[in-house]
């Protein structure tokens, strides 16, 4: 199925569940100034609506563990932590490489 299709699924759905009823700037054309690059108006309207992308959610554990690796002394411990900071950069590379082949084949 194609992106496109499935996303006018989504957004018909949300529409007849009036998930998309008063929202913030509802028919006003898209502030487009605002964002440095083509995914911060998704993002921002993301934001907007409660949801978070997957990769700030990422980005967020790698954060925690890696203050969390900071403040760990013992070395099993220590060692436990960069395992698993190296299993959340590896998911979050593997989202981003995603994100970005989706862009160069639409």
């Amino acid at each position: 199925m194609k992106w496109s299709t499935l996303s006018e699924r989504q957004i018909l759905k949300a529409k007849a569940e009036g998930q998309l009823d008063n929202l913030k700037g509802a028919g006003k054309p898209l502030n487009m100034q605002s964002g440095t690059d083509s995914d911060a108006a998704g993002f921002r309207i993301m934001a907007e609506a409660g949801v978070v992308p997957r990769e700030f959610e990422l980005r967020k554990e790698i954060e925690a563990l890696t203050a969390l690796l900071r403040d760990t002394v013992e070395a099993e411990a220590r060692k436990n932590l960069i395992r698993q900071i190296a299993q959340v950069q590896l998911r979050l590379d593997i989202e981003v490489e995603a994100r970005r082949k989706y862009y160069r084949s639409s």
